[in-house]
């Protein structure tokens, strides 16, 4: 049993992706092996099948393991409510909310839940890929840790330190994360990795060969940059263009403060018909075919939001053009006429006015809903899967009038009589091609190439894991995860 962590000097230097390739590589090798992340702070989220909830790039890098997402792949995920607390959720469940003072006194309870987690994913798979959180050397933060080199230390794991250099700096961000370390830490290193690199290998071998020197440290290989390659992202939004055919559609996704599941979005941005635009603070939304309001962690501050911005007068004026507005899960709930948050679980306890397109109203309750569903999406009735992750309870009378026909006997969302409107609790509905087709039809687009998205995914993985072949010191990786040298 093995346990090996990549840590990285920055947020986006490659962590997820690294671990997401090591994944698939060991397969290859004919090597069982678990994805793990001790602690993720994340808005983009998937659903077990137990019924837990982890990150997504946990399931990601399941799916490269070729396993099925499980809670004790991401014990502790913190999904952001406000700029200062979250939601915790530990082992798939919500637990409770804090502010990040609060939560640094809870880190020794969230530590029990990760060594838990790590303990039972090691006793099943010869080998844990661990993929640590922002970079090791945030000296603010290195108390009490338990998503980098404080876990590092209580498993006694060796760690890979990636950096990209598409920021600049590379040597630097390599030389000082090492220097910030304390001394077991830094003997805990056992190579770097450098991530993005474009241009010439030659020019940069003088700076591997002194970063070598320099620290007495391995460089494990150089990953290039890859201009089309997709991973669902852990946080941010990718906003790379991408070519796209002459007759598009034009599809518009604003983008909200606590805007959650943007990965929902993945399979129009990566479509060749599909022309998908994020408007942020400030822009006005254009003249598009489709308007969708996307997921959020904090319904009600971000309708204000959106109202602050004209956007709401932007989807009333859209319609009155014959345009069509697809909500999903927090996008769906302002469609409606309220929101009510009686707890105070997203914020300060009250009432707020939606966006009054659908006659319903949204409670949020204590009890999260957590599931994979299958189903039926109408009016095409053609086949769609995804899964819920919502506390609102929503009823009224557009419900008569639903949006899927879900497998286990419940209906789920609505559609507007006219048709230009619908709503629906469903993350990932995009994914399942027919669905996807589906709904680019009833947005206007008369002739739908369909696209298999988890295709699309599985493809990337592969890619992945040949650059590990091509770039890395496998000899070293094998060392590294206890795995036999290759004979070949």
């Amino acid at each position: 049993m093995s346990t090996l962590m990549v840590q990285g000097t920055t947020s986006d230097a490659g962590k997820s992706t690294l671990v997401t390739a090591l994944c698939r590589w060991l397969i290859r090798q004919g090597v069982a092996v678990a994805p793990f992340k001790p602690q993720n702070m994340a808005l983009n989220s998937a659903v077990t099948a137990e019924g837990g909830e982890i990150g997504r790039a946990q399931a990601v890098q399941a799916q490269a393991a070729r396993l099925a997402p499980h809670t004790d792949m991401n014990p502790v995920l913190l999904k952001p409510n406000s700029d200062t607390g979250s939601q915790v959720i530990i082992h798939g469940r919500a637990v409770t909310s804090m502010n990040a003072v609060a939560y640094h006194d809870y880190k020794a309870i969230a530590m029990q839940a990760v060594l838990a987690s790590h303990a039972r994913l090691s006793a099943a798979y010869p080998v844990v890929m661990v993929e640590g959180a922002g970079s090791p050397a945030e000296i603010n933060l290195r108390a009490n840790d338990i998503a980098n080199m404080g876990f590092a230390e209580a498993v006694d794991c060796p760690v890979l330190l990636i950096a990209d250099i598409n920021r600049g700096g590379v040597f630097a961000h390599l030389v000082g994360t090492l220097e910030l370390l304390s001394p077991s830490e830094q003997a805990r290193v056992k190579g770097f990795i450098i991530n993005r690199f474009r241009g010439d290998i030659a020019l940069l071998q003088p700076g591997l060969d002194w970063l070598e020197a320099r620290t007495g440290k391995p460089v494990v290989g150089v990953l290039p940059y890859v201009m089309d390659l997709h991973l669902e992202a852990e946080d941010g939004i990718d906003r790379r263009q991408i070519d796209k055919a002459a007759q598009v559609l034009k599809v518009v996704v604003p983008v909200l403060p606590r805007i959650s599941n943007h990965t929902d979005f993945d399979p129009l941005r990566l479509h060749p018909q599909v022309d998908l635009q994020f408007i942020g603070p400030g822009q006005a939304i254009p003249a598009a075919d489709l308007i969708i309001l996307p997921g959020s962690k904090s319904v009600r501050s971000d309708l204000a939001y959106l109202r602050a911005n004209g956007w709401d007068s932007a989807v009333a004026r859209h319609l009155r053009y014959g345009g069509k507005v697809l909500g999903i899960c927090g996008g769906l709930q302002m469609l409606g006429e309220q929101v009510h948050d009686p707890l105070g679980l997203e914020g300060p306890s009250g009432s707020s006015d939606g966006l009054g397109l659908l006659a319903f109203s949204t409670t949020l309750e204590e009890e999260k809903q957590l599931r994979n569903v299958c189903g039926r999406l109408l009016p095409e009735d053609v086949e769609v899967s995804g899964y819920e992750i919502h506390a609102g309870v929503t009823s009224g009378q557009a419900l008569a009038s639903p949006a899927v026909r879900l497998d286990d006997g419940r209906h789920d969302g609505a559609r507007s009589v006219d048709g230009q409107i619908l709503g629906t609790y469903l993350h990932g509905l995009f994914e399942t091609p027919a669905a996807c087709s589906a709904l680019l039809r009833w947005a206007g687009l008369a002739d739908v190439q369909e696209v298999d998205y988890h295709a699309l995914r599985e493809r990337d993985i592969e890619r992945l894991a040949d650059l590990v072949e091509q770039h890395l010191d496998t000899d070293l990786l094998r060392s590294l995860c206890g795995v036999a040298p290759c004979t070949n």
